[in-house]
């Protein structure tokens, strides 16, 4: 009997900031899971991109890194037509909201700017998908009574959290003008391994393993919800295997907790005393609480599989494992408190 041993095409995905925490954790999730994804990955190498995210997939043929900024159309344009781009997830931007405050320029330039160039690019190309990784933070401060939902007012509160709302509404402009294939999907809080050390979890860790205090903002009673990285990667996949183009669709879990409380359990876990704890005047626009409701992405089959507890233990634990990955990063971090 003949065998038909005609092998699938490969799709051509392009994994933007891919060298970032959430961008390198998809990465891994899509090479594991497909054969016939092809990822290229451009990423810009800020402070915060780093190659020793995907150290073990270098020499796999399907991926491929190309340093290059979102921001310059040429270098986009040279990518869409060889590389033959099939669908593009956009991780690429500037996050840190206390660098935003300080310094807000690079985060209008990447997060408004670089989000334009890569629209006009695919759309012109006729990308057959196109994901925008937006944030909650879009609808700023909401109550537990009223979650918002993905047709909630945006009232975001920094200049990160600005940038990423107009991202979103160029967003769906390229949707309703030119019937772009655009999907937005608007997680919490990530956590997880190989996030770099100026977020809560992964400062806070880093710093108690070298015996330093970890600086909490105001009272540290404000609320966060936390998502394994794992559970948005496959969140991500599900969007794009069964959302709707032109839709949004907020990712979150049941798993809020108050900043300082976090912080108690991240200091038990390492066995070290809560006289670490300092508390610092809060920051400027600081949002009490965030709450969104992702009851859209659960009907499409969706729903997180990670436990809050146990992940957090797995992911303290990788940081106490991994000290030459973090180490030679704190040079770049420069600010401390959350």
């Amino acid at each position: 009997m003949n065998q038909n041993t005609t092998k699938k095409p490969h799709i051509n995905f392009l994994i933007t900031g891919g060298a970032g925490f959430i961008g390198s954790n998809f990465i891994k999730y899509l090479l594991k899971k497909y054969q016939n994804y092809r990822v290229i990955n451009i990423d810009k190498l800020t402070y915060c991109g780093n190659l020793k995210n995907l150290e073990d997939f270098i020499k796999n043929p399907l991926y491929k890194f190309i340093n290059g900024d979102i921001c310059n159309k040429s270098f986009v344009e040279k990518i869409a037509i060889e590389e033959q781009i099939d669908v593009v997830v956009n991780f690429a931007a500037e996050s840190a909201v206390d660098r935003s405050i300080q310094y807000g320029e690079k985060h209008i330039q990447t997060n408004i700017n670089g989000v334009r160039v890569l629209l006009e690019v695919f759309n012109e190309k006729k990308v057959k998908k196109f994901i925008q990784i937006s944030t909650d933070e879009v609808y700023g401060e909401t109550e537990s009574d009223n979650p918002a939902d993905e047709n909630f007012i945006l009232n975001p509160s920094s200049t990160y959290s600005v940038s990423k709302a107009a991202a979103d509404l160029l967003c769906k402009a390229y949707h309703r003008t030119y019937d772009m294939p655009i999907m937005i999907v608007r997680p919490v809080n990530n956590f997880g391994p190989y996030q770099f050390p100026e977020k809560i979890i992964s400062r806070f860790v880093t710093n108690i393993l070298q015996d330093k205090p970890v600086s909490l903002y105001g009272d540290g009673q404000h609320l966060r919800n936390w998502i394994f990285v794992e559970d948005t990667c496959n969140a991500i996949d599900t969007v794009l295997s069964k959302g709707t183009t032109g839709e949004i669709y907020n990712i979150s879990t049941n798993n809020s907790i108050t900043n300082l409380n976090l912080t108690k359990k991240i200091i038990n876990i390492l066995g070290q005393s809560e006289t670490l704890i300092k508390y610092v005047e809060d920051r400027p626009g600081h949002d009490k609480q965030y709450y969104i409701d992702s009851g859209k992405i659960r009907e499409l089959g969706w729903y997180p599989i990670r436990d809050f507890e146990e992940s957090l233990k797995y992911t303290v634990h990788w940081y106490k494992n991994n000290v030459n990955w973090w180490k030679p990063l704190l040079s770049k971090v420069k600010l401390n408190s959350c």
